[in-house]
């Protein structure tokens, strides 16, 4: 491979894939964050490396363990060597066959409505308790439907439906906004998500808590972490049914699990801003620090869309009755968004998984940090195949998701060990995993054996005895001369860096 500006640092092992080559340790280029072939300086310190001395200072890792305790090699090709290895024909785009598949999922909804408005009626079916149970399986079935189509919505955003972005924001925003989504305003964070995935300080997805966040989460100090009693069972439960009903809302409302620096928005519409109900952090306001001041007028398109659809809804209650209205739409919206939450969780929460500093973070390593699961026939048919293909997402956004398959065999070849999924148990095996990610991922730090750039590599570490244990740390020691805390030792070299 060539060598670019920026050296990169083999550090990531895999357990999951078994045909998994071992790659090379030679340098490569930290890739654009737009789908370009051509690799690009990062604009992090090290880009600016000049000398083989310093290289070497940088390329001393030390030993870097994942969750579950496997040696962690950081990815060592480029975005150019993923592109290349995957098929002219993958890239291929077509309107008719997306437009065929969204056909199918709004006729899958209308006619799952059809049917039970019809047919699961008190003069069809007498049982009071059948007829809810019935009903109660419509709403898990449109919301399968209902994320399918979400999903379809999702290809339109990253211009992979069809190669008009005419056609796509047309059938993207018809469909998201039936949908409750905000089009425009999720298609620009989401992007943002895709360019900084992994980076701790410019992700917009599930960045996860840092052990000094956790600590303060739970009143205790960063040092007192690995003491901690295990976190009870049910405490998991409350966290993950409230994650699910409302992770997906409170992300729209208040940029929650997206990250918290908005003071660094080049336009300055971040200054005084934070995270939260009332931070001025959002999807639906112009003025938001997550869109820029040329976005503007897309983010109040969202907003009237969403008005429109919002008086329809208010419009069917009122003539059909609320409680008709909660169970035809409101019901099924719930289970579109638990799916979303748990797609996008599961995605980029696991204990192999790493996050980087701003330091340490380039492209190529972040989209590496995503996971590919399997859903079965629901995963793979219903939801276009979201779930089992993401790897391939992260670096070639624009391939149509009945490409991707092909296209994700064709990646493995040039990931080796830096690929990864967990298939294990299929569909089953995908929900045990949201409550194994919510047990094993609490918050990240870097490895005990960290060293240099290998500092700026964080892992998940849990306070239920899980895996890698969290490092012990020492104690803040105060200073006799100036009065002021020590800082809190991470290894013995914390302090030399």
């Amino acid at each position: 491979m060539a060598t670019t500006a920026r050296p990169q640092n083999p550090v990531l092992k895999r357990n999951i894939t078994t045909d998994s080559a071992i790659s090379s340790s030679a340098p490569s280029a930290s890739a654009s964050p737009f789908d370009s072939p051509t690799g690009s300086a990062s604009n992090t310190s090290l880009s600016s490396l000049g000398s083989d001395d310093n290289v070497n200072v940088k390329n001393t890792r030390g030993t870097l363990l994942d969750g579950y305790g496997n040696e962690f090699q950081i990815p060592d090709y480029t975005i150019k060597d993923i592109r290349d290895a995957i098929p002219k024909h993958c890239f291929e785009r077509s309107g008719l066959r997306g437009l065929g598949y969204v056909a199918r999922d709004i006729a899958c909804l209308a006619a799952t409505f059809y049917l039970f408005h019809n047919y699961v009626t008190p003069e069809t079916i007498a049982s009071k308790p059948l007829r809810a149970a019935l009903w109660a399986g419509y709403t898990v079935i449109q919301g399968l439907f209902g994320t399918g189509l979400w999903v379809m919505a999702h290809e339109c955003g990253h211009q992979s439906f069809s190669p008009s972005k005419v056609l796509n924001d047309t059938v993207g925003f018809i469909a998201h906004t039936a949908l409750l989504v905000p089009y425009f305003s999720w298609k620009i964070s989401h992007g943002k998500h895709h360019k900084a995935t992994g980076h701790m300080e410019r992700d917009m997805v599930f960045v996860p808590k840092t052990r000094e966040q956790y600590a303060s989460r739970v009143g205790k100090f960063a040092h007192e972490l690995h003491e901690l009693t295990e976190e009870t069972p049910i405490a998991t439960l409350i966290h993950s049914v409230l994650q699910q009903l409302g992770g997906w809302p409170m992300y729209l409302i208040a940029n929650v699990t997206g990250h918290n620096y908005h003071e660094r928005q080049h336009e300055g519409k971040g200054k005084g801003k934070k995270n939260g109900f009332f931070g001025g952090v959002n999807h639906f306001n112009p003025a938001s620090p997550l869109y820029e001041k040329k976005d503007e007028h897309l983010i109040l398109a969202s907003d009237v869309g969403l008005a429109v659809v919002i008086g329809t809804l208010w419009y069917i209650g009122k003539t059909f009755g609320f409680s008709n209205l909660f169970v035809w739409y409101i019901m099924p919206y719930l289970w579109v968004n638990h799916w979303l939450v748990a797609i996008t969780f599961l995605q980029h929460t696991d204990p192999t998984l790493p996050h980087y500093d701003a330091q340490t973070w380039t492209y190529t390593r972040g989209a590496a940090a995503t996971i590919d699961r399997e859903f079965g026939f629901v995963g793979r048919t219903l939801l276009h195949g979201i779930i089992e293909t993401h790897v391939l997402h992260h670096y070639v956004s624009t391939i149509p998701f009945y490409h991707a398959d092909e296209a994700t065999d064709a990646i493995k070849k040039v990931m080796g060990r830096h690929y990864r999924s967990d298939t294990e148990g299929g569909s089953l095996g995908f929900l045990q995993a949201m409550w194994k990610s919510a047990r094993w991922c609490h918050w990240v730090e870097p490895s005990e054996g960290a060293q240099g750039e290998g500092k700026g590599v964080l892992f998940f570490r849990n306070r239920n005895g899980l895996g890698t244990a969290p490092v012990k740390m020492s104690a803040p020691v105060a200073k006799p001369t100036a009065g002021k805390t020590a800082k809190m030792q991470i290894g013995a070299d914390s302090d030399n860096e």
